[in-house]
């Protein structure tokens, strides 16, 4: 898993110009941050590079940038903000090409414990790509050593995440992980590699593809697997229930068939739904008020689809939590952003609030419906990274930590 990496804690950032890649992708509504999670999280790794009397350089993308670059995608609004949690000016560097002369200038200009912020690094065009490589040594040029503290683009080998680390391994610099960064490869790598028993998976979530590879390898890991969300219909219908109009994936029947036998095999506890939140129609807008029926799972109506764990399972899954000492959930049991079929989720959340195991939620929607359901203080660790964290648990390496030198 290459966990033992160099941190922030190992680096002399003093008189040093030390790039650091965040993860600033915020939702913007009308140029206004709604929600500033990932800014609050990035903050102990700048003060701390701040108080060493490091130049703090700070780069990250933000929104997916289709059509090249666009003021609605500007990091600007990201700099104010910071600049009122720092308590001090964070120089905005507005120039599209990122590393061009306004970048150079800046950073040239800085004194010990300044920060900069340079413009979104998608408005350089592809990261991943050829034009990458010249972007990568560009970022490098800026800066005497890197931080990465950007989880939720750690699965990805972008230049502003693994590609700038070899040019600044090439001029003799230090590539680290930041506070937040460490946090994550604690916690889910702890989670996965080494265990406090009994361990505890809840997976949910839409569609089965999504999670292939991280339900195979959790079966090898914990000790129960809960199944919710829609994928559980696809489960439901391997094992050749009826299930209606629910979702289901006809390709991964096979599959899931094969999990069901891999987790007997192992003596592995599989658990899934044994009743549902039965409706006659997906709900338009998904909020809207929706009748519900509670079916059990062998007797879900043709002409109605499942689209919450019923009572029952929710009480069978809160029982399986009670004595867990590590749950690890990612993605929620049903259409949670419906207050009506979002019962099931709360269900979840609450009986993981109310263990005393070290409880981890997997960045993503879960952690959104944590968030939103207000149980966030009453975990032990909420991830940053939906799609990260997906393939953490997968037991993936990922570039952006494979980049840090090891300690």
């Amino acid at each position: 898993m290459g966990l033992n990496k160099k941190s922030v804690d190992d680096i002399n950032a003093k008189g040093k110009r030390v790039l650091v890649r965040c993860d600033f992708n915020v939702p913007l509504k009308n140029g206004e941050i709604t929600d500033e999670t990932r800014i609050v999280a990035a903050l102990p790794t700048i003060k701390k590079l701040i108080a060493d009397g490091g130049k703090v350089i700070l780069c990250s993308h933000l929104g997916k940038v289709k059509e090249g670059p666009n003021e609605g995608e500007s990091l600007a609004a990201v700099a104010v903000r910071l600049s009122e949690k720092l308590g001090q000016e964070v120089v905005f560097v507005s120039d599209y090409n990122v590393t061009g002369e306004a970048a150079t200038k800046a950073v040239a200009e800085m004194k010990e414990g300044d920060v900069v912020l340079l413009q979104n690094t998608r408005f350089r065009g592809k990261e991943e790509t050829k034009n990458g490589e010249e972007f990568s040594k560009e970022l490098a040029d800026l800066a005497d050593m890197y931080v990465c503290d950007a989880f939720g683009s750690s699965h990805r080998a972008h230049a502003s995440v693994e590609g700038v680390t070899k040019f600044i391994s090439a001029k003799g610099g230090e590539n680290v992980v930041g506070y937040l960064m460490q946090k994550e490869i604690d916690f889910l790598g702890n989670a996965v590699e080494n265990p406090v028993r009994p361990f505890v998976a809840i997976l949910g979530g839409a569609k089965v593809a999504d999670k292939l590879n991280v339900i195979s390898n959790l079966l090898e890991k914990c000790d129960t697997l809960i199944i919710g969300g829609g994928m559980a219909y696809t489960f439901l219908k391997a094992q050749g229930y009826e299930i209606g109009t629910s979702l289901v994936d006809m390709e991964k029947l096979d599959y899931c068939k094969e999990m069901l036998e891999k987790a007997e095999k192992l003596g592995k506890k599989l658990l899934l739904p044994v009743d549902a939140a039965t409706i006659a129609e997906f709900p338009n807008p998904i909020d809207a008020p929706v009748e519900v029926i509670v079916k059990g799972s062998e007797e879900i109506p043709a002409d109605r689809m499942g689209c919450d764990i019923g009572p029952k399972t929710a009480e069978l899954y809160a029982e399986a939590v009670k004595s867990a000492k590590t749950v690890v959930w990612n993605g929620p049991m049903g259409v949670f952003e419906n207050p009506i079929l979002a019962k099931g989720t709360i269900a979840v959340a609450k009986a993981l609030s109310e263990t005393d195991a070290i409880t981890i939620i997997g960045g993503g929607d879960s952690a959104a419906a944590v968030n939103q359901l207000g149980f966030a203080d009453k975990m032990s660790h909420i991830s940053t990274g939906g799609g990260a964290s997906l393939e953490f648990l997968e037991g993936k390496v990922l570039p952006g930590v494979a980049a840090a030198d090891d300690k």
